[in-house]
């Protein structure tokens, strides 16, 4: 089931009637039902590895956690007596607690990897096989990609690792944590939330709050609009470049500029909708999106870019490894394999790692640069960059960002290699197609330009109908809201692209 259908507004009129009606166990065990329905609308055993994913990852917690199980009324004095100080074990749980841990990820990764990657295994080793002269059987099973597997995973297995690290306590309810694996409105594209936000929601009772909920409405809102009139008008400009065998250079960059447009606003959409559907039921997901193309490094970039996914590999496999306790040939080694696997987690295509080891050497570059700038400097207070150099900061780090995406999306090596041999020079007609191009996405991506640069520069004023719900609301707010909504549908109805598009990290 996918928001902008008519079956998922049925569905969220229906299940959020009986939802409010509801106490909170009911609540509870009526939310996990309807994730589930939600989730296997099109293709009704994707439950099945759902429930496989919680219930092994339940287990392994209870077994994980020992005496240091919890229910809801336990956190307090858990959070007493748990280990303090460090990112392993605590002293609590039963025995065996690494092996059951071991058990959640091989579990997890097992299954994500047997869906995503075994035919892309299968096919790189055949081709190996076949550049030494060695004949090795190919047996592909062109499997169907599960919707979200890659986010329910990560989000499951996180739970076991905070329950082993005593980050949070191994819950006895198996419905709490099966309602927390499943809960719909991120279910199929994040953002990934952790078990110490989430589930002490899921847990406690929750009430209507109608002043989240109108907030809650301009998100919905706002989401839909850079969907269906932003992402799916420049996608289809996008989709046209990219089918071309010898794009010229100007059509190409302009192809490259209108995929960089759709996936921030078909991915931050997807995030809106998702935390303004989650506030009606009472709960509030974090923010995934900061504004990214106002980034001034790579850094910066992935402070605001998907953050919950940048933040799951920086806690669960960058710090692991050491993070930046280490000498810096050792730290470059632990962002390359942090980027690396990032890369890999996307899809199951060299395109993608290279494009995590791209974003990986921008940052170790940065860092680099960073260090050697320092070091320059006197002695005393370090000074920030002049105001009047971010323009020319967010400038570069976008049109960097441009490359990473042509490598994103450009799934064939030679193809990618084509693009980035291909002469900047352009026949009269090429020039005027790609420029017609450019100023074309731009015009469809002015308020999404607007919306971000008013909120980096002027403050949350503007963007807090669509991103903070606040618990009261004067007359004047509804008002301005209730123009806001009418305008951003108008506008939807006028200019929806007639070609429908998936959100991208379906994909995923």
């Amino acid at each position: 089931m996918i928001f902008h259908s008519l079956e998922f507004l049925a569905f969220f009129l229906i299940t959020l009637a009986v939802y409010w009606a509801l106490p909170l166990c009911a609540q509870n065990v009526f939310l996990l039902v309807a994730s589930y329905v939600f989730y296997g609308w099109v293709h009704p055993w994707w439950p099945i590895l759902l429930f496989v994913t919680t219930f092994v990852d339940y287990w392994a917690a209870r077994k994980i956690g020992g005496p240091a199980e919890a229910g809801p009324s336990q956190e307090n004095s858990f959070k007493e007596v748990a280990f303090k100080g460090t990112r392993e074990g605590p002293p609590l749980g039963g025995p065996h607690r690494k092996a059951w841990l071991w058990l959640s990820i091989v579990a997890n990764l097992g299954l994500l990897g047997f869906y995503k990657y075994f035919d892309f295994f299968v096919d790189n080793v055949a081709a190996a096989g076949a550049s030494i002269g060695w004949n090795i059987p190919h047996v592909a099973l062109r499997l169907a990609l599960p919707a979200g597997i890659s986010f329910y995973t990560f989000q499951s297995m996180s739970y076991t690792i905070d329950v082993y690290r005593g980050h949070a306590p191994a819950r006895r309810s198996f419905i709490d944590i099966a309602a927390f694996v499943s809960f719909f409105p991120h279910l199929v594209a994040g953002p990934i939330m952790r078990a110490t936000n989430l589930l002490p929601q899921i847990e406690r009772e929750r009430r209507f709050d109608p002043a989240a909920a109108r907030d809650a409405t301009v998100l919905i809102v706002w989401g839909f609009f850079k969907k269906l009139v932003i992402a799916d008008n420049v996608g289809v400009i996008a989709n046209k470049v990219f089918a071309l065998q010898q794009p010229e250079f100007v059509v190409l960059w302009a192809g490259v500029f209108a995929f960089a447009i759709q996936i921030y606003a078909d991915f931050s959409a997807y995030t809106d909708i998702a935390r303004g559907v989650a506030t009606w039921y009472g709960f509030d997901l974090i923010k995934n999106f900061a504004r990214p193309y106002l980034a001034t490094g790579p850094a910066d970039f992935w402070h605001r870019w998907n953050i919950s996914l940048s933040t799951w590999f920086r806690d669960y496999v960058f710090i692991p490894l050491g993070g930046s306790r280490r000498g810096p040939g050792r730290v470059a080694a632990n962002i390359m394999i942090t980027f690396l696997a990032s890369g890999l987690w996307h899809g199951a295509s060299w395109n993608y790692v290279l494009w995590g080891a791209y974003h990986g050497l921008l940052l170790i570059g940065a860092r680099a640069m960073t260090a050697a700038w320092a070091s320059w400097q006197a002695p005393g207070p370090k000074s920030q960059a002049p105001k009047w150099l971010r323009p020319f900061q967010v400038l570069g780090m976008f049109a960097l960002t441009c490359i990473g995406w042509l490598i994103f999306r450009e799934t064939e090596l030679r193809q990618l290699v084509y693009d980035f041999t291909l002469s900047p020079h352009s026949t009269e007609a090429g020039r005027s197609i790609g420029m017609y191009l450019f100023l074309l996405v731009f015009i469809y991506s002015i308020p999404l330009w607007v919306h971000d640069l008013w909120a980096e520069t002027r403050g949350p004023d503007l963007a807090r109908a669509m991103e903070t719900p606040e618990s009261a609301a004067g007359w004047g707010r509804v008002a301005g809201q209730a123009t806001l909504c009418g305008v951003m549908f108008a506008a939807i109805l006028v200019m929806r692209s007639q070609t429908a598009l998936n959100f991208i990290y379906f994909a995923f």
